[in-house]
């Protein structure tokens, strides 16, 4: 009972999350109910009710009217250092809706989002500027959470120009230089239009002003000439056929020498829980695309060209694999 019912929790975490209930107690301590109803415009019955439901799984704790965010909880706050608060808003907007469709997914292999919204998942993102910037602040908060600490220690191959291919608002990238003790290179974010022009007023861009250049353009068709490409969460969002397409427009670009660098997760053999089969799952309903095993990556590098030469683990959940065109 309590694994069918996950989609009301999630869905409560989501409006609790959008009504700033998490933020207030964060950032201002416990209320009453009564209070926090008054600052969030809510019915105070139904917030009540909202918050007793979300205590026994470890969101809040009350005494009485009285409610304090725990530090789970507090998570969802806007002002929190490892923030999921955008998080909660673009899977609660975006992708619990379009999950009704998931059985058509498996009926047809259609992505239940494209069923949902009547086009691709990224077509109707970018018909929104608001969906934009929400889907961009939420792809930056993995930075500072299931991705904190990837490249303690790590060492950037040698070249000047690293481009961040589908990069966003480009915070790999400025993660990336900041671990770096080579000043003189310079960087590229290459992503679509829409979310460039949101990047470009983003606090990342404003501190990479002086070494990253930003570039609307389509990664299918074309990408700059650079000597490191960085795709970061990009090849798990497409098919096989897709990413080889992706692939061969770096091959095409890359300067002599090239490295390329793909940040993704590995999927486990076995039934252990890992970040990456939940997150597959989104892959599947909402884009089309997969999280893959290491020899799914090696047979789809092969077949565009690249050669996988070491793959480097991270404290993260995550890992960071070094190819290199053929």
């Amino acid at each position: 009972m309590q694994l069918l019912g996950g989609f009301q929790v999630s869905q409560a975490l989501f409006v609790i999350t959008d009504l700033g209930v998490p933020t207030i107690l964060d950032q201002e301590g416990p209320s009453t109910v009564t209070a926090l109803a008054e600052r969030t415009n809510a019915d105070p019955d139904a917030l009540r009710r909202l918050i007793r439901c979300l205590a026994p799984v470890g969101v809040f704790t009350t005494d009485g009217e009285r409610v304090s965010v725990t530090p789970l909880g507090a998570t969802l706050s806007e002002k929190h250092p490892h923030s999921l608060h955008s998080v909660a808003r673009a899977s609660g907007e975006f992708h619990y809706p379009a999950f009704g469709e998931l059985r058509h997914t498996l009926r047809t292999g259609q992505p239940a989002a494209e069923k949902y919204y009547g086009m691709p998942y990224f077509d109707w993102l970018a018909a929104d500027p608001a969906r934009v910037q929400l889907f961009n602040q939420a792809m930056g908060t993995f930075a500072t959470t299931l991705r904190a600490g990837m490249f303690d220690g790590y060492r950037l191959p040698p070249g000047g120009v690293i481009a961040d291919i589908g990069g966003a608002e480009g915070r790999m990238l400025a993660e990336l230089l900041d671990h770096d003790d080579d000043p003189t290179r310079r960087g590229i974010v290459l992503d679509l239009p829409a979310t460039i022009e949101a990047a470009q007023s983003s606090p990342a861009a404003a501190e990479l002003a002086d070494r990253v250049e930003f570039v609307a353009g389509d990664f299918f068709a074309a990408v700059p000439t650079a000597d490191i490409y960085l795709l970061g969460w990009v090849l798990h969002n497409w098919s096989d056929q897709d990413c080889r397409r992706i692939l061969g427009t770096i091959a095409a670009a890359a300067a002599p020498g090239a490295r390329l660098l793909i940040l993704e997760g590995l999927v486990p053999p076995g039934d252990q829980p890992h970040p990456v089969k939940a997150l597959d799952l989104s892959m599947l309903g909402i884009l089309g695309g997969k999280e893959r095993t290491e020899q799914e990556f090696r047979d789809l590098l092969d077949s565009a060209g690249f050669t996988l030469d070491r793959i480097v683990p991270t404290p993260s959940p995550y890992l960071i694999l070094e190819a290199e065109p053929r």
